[in-house]
Formats: structure tokens, sequence, C-alpha cells
């Protein structure tokens, strides 16, 4: 009996460690991340299976402000998929029976993931943007931003290493 009741106590908590919430967007830090509103706590959520371009990188802002058009101010539902190494939600929102993570690699203002996917369909949506020239794929040599960070540390090596 004891460890039906441990079993029951384990799906219980680990049904609440993933479990989906309503909230208002109150801030859109870039193309893939946004803080919800819920239950009075700020909750910073990472959208899964989505990388979008760095702030300083090119369509960095316009990906930025692409989100915000879609969730700034609105409710949102987060199905929740974990954590990441920074301690954000990471998850899907959908705002009005709409798929943002899909909407943003599908109007070319997000890379998939590989990396971290969770959703089959982001690589046909990306392959879809890039045809179509949609988005950032309309930039002749867009750079991924996972390349542009790696980038961006191997400079600050560089400069480091030089001083």
């Amino acid at each position: 009996m004891k460890h039906v009741i441990a079993f029951v106590l384990l799906l219980a908590v680990s049904a609440s460690a993933h479990a989906d919430f309503d909230g208002r967007v109150v801030k859109v830090a870039d193309g893939d991340t946004v803080t919800v509103l819920h239950n009075r706590e700020q909750v910073r959520v990472r959208l899964g299976s989505i990388d979008a371009p760095e702030k300083r990188q090119a369509f960095g802002t316009r990906s930025q402000q692409h989100l915000s058009a879609l969730v700034f101010g609105r409710t949102v539902r987060v199905v929740e998929d974990g954590k990441d190494r920074y301690g954000r939600t990471i998850g899907v929102l959908h705002v009005q029976g709409v798929n943002v993570n899909r909407e943003m690699v599908r109007a070319g203002m997000a890379w998939a993931y590989t990396d971290y996917l969770n959703d089959r369909l982001m690589p046909v949506l990306e392959i879809q943007a890039r045809v179509s020239g949609t988005g950032l794929w309309a930039d002749p040599h867009p750079v991924a931003p996972w390349q542009f960070r790696r980038n961006e540390a191997a400079a600050r090596r560089a400069k480091k290493a030089q001083n």
C-alpha cells in the first residue's frame, strides 16, 4: 500500500511540474522569450522548438516586434515542456487557437531549433519560409542564432587573448 501511495504522489508531483496555464503576456524580451503574468506571478517562458535571432543580430528586432504583435497584452495558453538551464519555463504559446511558436517559424521570424525540437512540423514550416523568402529568409546569407552566439563568443575569447 505504501508503494501505491508513493506512486500516486509521484504522479501528482510530475503532473504539476509540467502544468499548462493561462496568463497575460506582460513583456516580450526577444523573439523567443516572453514574461507571462499568471496568478500574480511573472513567469519567464522560452518558446520551445524555435530559436529567434538575437537582438544584436539581423532580424532580431523584427522578430521581437512580430512576437510582440502576436502576444503582448494578450491572454495566452502556455503548454509547458519543462525548464531550461536558466530556469525559464519552456513551452508552446497559444493565443486564440494559434500556435505562436509555429507562427514565428512560418513567418520567417525564427529557426526551427533542431537541437531542442519537440514539434516535427517546425522543419517543414522553416523550409516553406525559406523557399518563399519570408522574413529573415529574404536575407541572402542569414546566420542562425546558435552560430551567431558561437561567433560572438569566439570574438570575445580572441579579444581577451589579445589583452
